[in-house]
């Protein structure tokens, strides 16, 4: 079976890499070296910054927000070609719920 690496922006927006693999390994290995490849990226603008960056709590804020940017992206090996497998709905959730005789509660209305 081959392995794409996807990377999830934010930790969530998968963006195709496009990068495939023979090994299920050799992907992880990648995923591995992107995160080292960010987290150096982040380490030299934190230097840039502090050397840069006059008040303190602009320097903070500014570091919370490249963090979130460069560290928020994880990477995730997933199944590629002929070989991945298509998730298939179980029986139980291809079918529409059955209406229940009994109303939903309502939440209390704030005051």
């Amino acid at each position: 079976m081959k392995w794409m690496l996807v990377v999830l922006v934010g930790g969530i927006t998968p963006v195709n890499t496009d990068l495939v693999f023979d090994k299920f390994a050799d992907c992880l290995a990648a995923e591995e070296q992107m995160r080292k490849h960010y987290s150096d990226a982040f380490e030299a603008w934190d230097r840039w910054a502090a050397a840069n960056i006059e008040r303190r709590r602009e320097y903070s804020k500014a570091r919370d927000l490249q963090a979130k940017r460069l560290l928020g992206n994880i990477g995730t090996c997933v199944p590629h070609g002929a070989d991945a497998q298509k998730p298939v709905a179980s029986p139980d959730q291809s079918a529409p719920a059955a209406p229940s005789s009994q109303p939903a509660p309502q939440p209390n209305p704030r005051s």
